[in-house]
């Protein structure tokens, strides 16, 4: 079995901490850009696109700051991913950090991925 490799990626984004968390943190915030459809019951979250559907745990969310999955598709080691919300102490400017894992030779292809996701986010809050 393949050794999943951890990277993370920096997003600056011109949005409120509170107003980017209801995108990161609930259904229908992350169904207007990360997937076509989210659907919740509790701690478990299934994302739909297209034709296909993965479904993942709700592991942490702290309220204005972070969430975490973890995909539950019988993948034991590392298979989650965090969104962070990060906020400089001085000049206040606001990033996304995403810290996500991928098999070696998918790293590039998966931080694309994140890339066109997190610019589908800015366009729906009007901040590309």
């Amino acid at each position: 079995m393949d050794d999943k490799i951890k990277f993370e990626l920096e997003f600056p984004i011109h949005a409120s901490p509170q107003l980017l968390y209801q995108y990161i943190s609930t259904p229908s915030g992350l169904s207007e850009w990360f997937a076509d459809n989210v659907n919740s019951r509790g701690e478990l979250f299934t994302f739909i696109w297209d034709d296909s559907e993965e479904k993942a745990k709700l592991l942490t969310k702290k309220s204005g700051e972070r969430v975490k999955f973890k995909w539950l598709n019988g993948d034991e080691d590392a298979s989650y991913f965090e969104i962070r919300i990060q906020v400089d102490d001085i000049t206040k400017d606001v990033s996304l950090m995403v810290t996500d894992f991928a098999e070696e030779d998918e790293v590039d292809e998966t931080k694309m991925l994140w890339e066109n996701q997190i610019s589908d986010l800015k366009h729906v809050l009007g901040s590309a």
